[in-house]
C-alpha cells in the first residue's frame, strides 16, 4: 500500500523538521509506504535546504509565498494525483503525530470500508500537548437552522462519524480523492478544509473520526486577529479581510454552496457580528 503525504510549509523550519522525523517514526505495518509531498511557500529559514538535507525522498514543490494552507496543499495535492497512491495523508507541519496515529487510521479505514462496503475518510484528531485538551479534528453540524455552525467532535475508543473536518490529519483514499477532485481554488488559506469535507458527504461517502488521538497541535491564539474584541473596529474589519481572516469572496463561495437557500444572511452574519460586538463594546 502506497500512501502519499501531503503537506504545506512557511518560515517554520523547526516544526516542519519535528512533523516530519515524527512522520518517519510512525510504526507503519511492513506493506505500507510513504511518499511525502511538501510545497515550500516561499520560506526564507532555509526550511527547503533543512528538508533536502535530512529528508531526501521528500519531493519540495516550490511556492511563491502566496499559496498559504490551501494554496500549498492544493499543489502538493495536484502533484501526488498525478502519481498511482493508494490513499492521501493530510498533514499540518506542526501536527506531531503519535507513533501508532496511522496504523490506527488505516485499520479504521479499512475496518469501516469492509463494514459499509464503501470508502470513507478517516480523521485524526489531535489535541494541545500541554492541556491535552481537543485542538482540531472532525466537526458536525449541531443545529439545522445555523448551518454554518461547527462543533468539534470529542475522540471516542471507537470510530465516530462526523459531518467535515480541519484538515490537520486526514487520511483520503485514491478512489474518494478521484471522485472529488482537488482542493477549491476559490479558497487561499482557510475553509478550503471544511469545504472539501462538505463535498465529501455530497459525493456521498462517509467522514468518521479514528479512535483516540492522532497527535499533538496547538491551536492559533485568538489576540491580534478579527476575533479579538479589543481591537478597533476598522483594523477587525481589516484583518476580516485578509487570507487568514473571513475574505468575503471565499466566504460567499462556502455559504452559497452549503448553508442552503438563505445562504446570504450566513454570508453577512459574521461581518455584522463584527461591527455589533465592536460598537457595543465601545
Amino acid at each position: 500500500m502506497k500512501i502519499a503525504v501531503l503537506m504545506t510549509c512557511h518560515n517554520r523550519r523547526q516544526k516542519t523538521l519535528a512533523c516530519l522525523g515524527a512522520l518517519a517514526a510512525s510504526r507503519l505495518p511492513p506493506d505500507v509506504a510513504l511518499e511525502v509531498f511538501l510545497t515550500d511557500d516561499g520560506s526564507s529559514d532555509g526550511t527547503a535546504d533543512a528538508v533536502a538535507a535530512r529528508h531526501r525522498d521528500v519531493h519540495l514543490i516550490p511556492g511563491d509565498g502566496s499559496l498559504y494552507w490551501n494554496g500549498g496543499m492544493r499543489k502538493a495535492f495536484a502533484a501526488a494525483l498525478d502519481g498511482c497512491f493508494d490513499a492521501f495523508l493530510w498533514l499540518n507541519d506542526d501536527t506531531m503525530l503519535y507513533q501508532t496515529a496511522l496504523p490506527v487510521m488505516l485499520k479504521t479505514w479499512r475496518e469501516l470500508k469492509g463494514a459499509q462496503g464503501a470508502d470513507v475518510v478517516v480523521v485524526g484528531s489531535t489535541r494541545d500537548a500541554g492541556s491535552g485538551e481537543l485542538t482540531y479534528g472532525g466537526v458536525i453540524r449541531p443545529a439545522r437552522w445555523r448551518p454554518m455552525a461547527f462543533k468539534m467532535v470529542v475522540p471516542a475508543d471507537f470510530p465516530l462519524e462526523c459531518e467535515s473536518m480541519w484538515g490537520n490529519c486526514v487520511l483520503i483514499p485514491d478512489k474518494i480523492a478521484r471522485t472529488v477532485g482537488n482542493l477549491d481554488p476559490r479558497f487561499t488559506h482557510s475553509m478550503g478544509d471544511v469545504d472539501y469535507g462538505l463535498r465529501v458527504r455530497k459525493a456521498g461517502f462517509g467522514i468518521w473520526i479514528m479512535p483516540g488521538y492522532a497527535g499533538t497541535c496547538s491551536t492559533n491564539s485568538p489576540q491580534g486577529t478579527y476575533e479579538d474584541p479589543r481591537m478597533p473596529i476598522r483594523q477587525r474589519l481589516g484583518k476580516m479581510m485578509q487570507p487568514k481572516g473571513m475574505p468575503i469572496r471565499s466566504w460567499r463561495v462556502l455559504t452559497q454552496r452549503h448553508a442552503g437557500p438563505l445562504w446570504f444572511l450566513y454570508w453577512v452574519w459574521p461581518y455584522l457580528k463584527v461591527i455589533a460586538t465592536s460598537i457595543v463594546r465601545r
